[in-house]
């Protein structure tokens, strides 16, 4: 039978060639589709391809060069400190994402940095206040007032989290804070790309609450227009460590991504040892889905002999439905959804699976972006 082709990553063609030639120089062949013809380097998308019975080894080998494929001009510059960004609002439920994120931080070795970005109300009249904001203010409060407020605020959290650590409540872990004016959504999204953080957590309301509260809507964004892991925790989230965390879902859609996807969950979870559940992001009927399932198993306990791993097909029906089951069933902490990176139309007239299951349960979310 012939070892058919398949994709195993999606470049520009610099990059695409520089994996190309990685990978030969292992002994795998590659082939490298969607070229354009004329002008081969403004070529997008271009598709870099093997045979099927290399993608084992080919996954090893990106694992190992993986700052080198992805921003070759960076190598030697990577950042070896872990750091961990937490957008706050100063509500309970951020204060509680707070206290997750200090305690991660703690296990990886990570230093924190809070971040709350306020709202001015000079800026453009075309942008609506009302509801979404977390500060409501009136015509006579002047700029440095609300940068004051703001300061109290935070120096105050800081203080809040200074007697736990001395209580020994909390871990002691280097943090500092940051403040910066402008909607927040685009100002996390901006900051993180200087700040380049290992994971952003942040806190959002859950499925019970108005969806446009300040951080469950700005999470939503943060989550459809960055690259970066964001660990979503809702309101109810019984846990402020996750050493609590004993099961943790990861949907797969039985892709290529999800292979690459699933090395750097592990590397997110490293010093834990939850059970993994995974299971199928799709609900139609299909009796492939327990052949594929049990293959994706059976490939990630060869690669992570340690791991406690298991699966579960989705019932048929609803989508969101079946996760809600699948959650109840099986004792779910934590679901690990992966989404994909749109234009603002997609996402405004067709939410992605992760944006929708951030208004929909009250489980912690980790988003991981393909």
């Amino acid at each position: 039978m012939e070892d058919k082709l398949i994709t195993i990553a999606i470049h520009t063609y610099e990059k695409a060639q520089i994996l190309k030639t990685i990978l030969e120089t292992e002994g795998i062949e590659v082939y490298i589709h969607n070229v354009n013809q004329i002008q081969p380097v403004i070529s997008a998308g271009v598709r870099v391809r093997i045979k099927e019975s290399d993608l084992p080894h080919a996954l090893r080998i990106i694992e190992d060069t993986q700052w080198a494929v992805d921003s070759p001009e960076k190598e030697g510059k990577e950042d070896k400190q872990k750091k961990i960004l937490i957008p706050i609002d100063f509500s309970d439920y951020s204060i509680k994402a707070c206290e997750i994120g200090l305690n991660y931080a703690y296990e990886m070795k990570a230093e924190v940095m809070l971040m709350h970005a306020y709202f001015s109300p000079y800026f453009p009249s075309a942008v609506p206040i009302g509801d979404s904001l977390v500060y409501q203010v009136n015509e006579e409060e002047s700029v440095s007032q609300i940068l004051k407020r703001v300061q109290v605020d935070m120096e105050n959290l800081c203080t809040l989290i200074k007697r736990k650590i001395e209580a020994g409540e909390l871990p002691k872990v280097k943090y500092d804070y940051i403040l910066r004016e402008g909607l927040p959504e685009e100002e996390i999204i901006a900051y993180s790309k200087d700040y380049n953080p290992t994971l952003i957590i942040m806190g959002t309301r859950g499925k019970n609450q108005k969806e446009m509260d300040l951080i469950g809507s700005v999470t939503g964004e943060v989550i459809e227009a960055n690259r970066i892991p964001v660990l979503a925790i809702p309101e109810n989230v019984p846990f402020t460590d996750l050493k609590e965390v004993k099961n943790i879902g990861f949907a797969t859609s039985f892709n290529q991504k999800d292979l690459l996807l699933f090395d750097k969950f592990m590397e997110i979870i490293k010093g834990y040892n939850p059970h993994i559940h995974l299971f199928n992001v799709s609900t139609s009927k299909d009796e492939w889905n327990e052949i594929r399932l049990t293959g994706v198993t059976e490939y990630f306990k060869k690669q992570y002999p340690d791991a406690n791993i298991s699966h579960t097909v989705l019932a048929d029906g609803d989508l969101l439905l079946a996760v809600e089951k699948f959650v109840r069933d099986n004792h779910i902490d934590i679901l690990t959804i992966s989404t994909q990176r749109r234009n603002i139309l997609a996402r405004m007239f067709n939410p992605s699976m992760a944006r929708k299951m951030l208004f929909h349960t009250d489980t912690p979310l980790l988003i991981m972006h393909t």
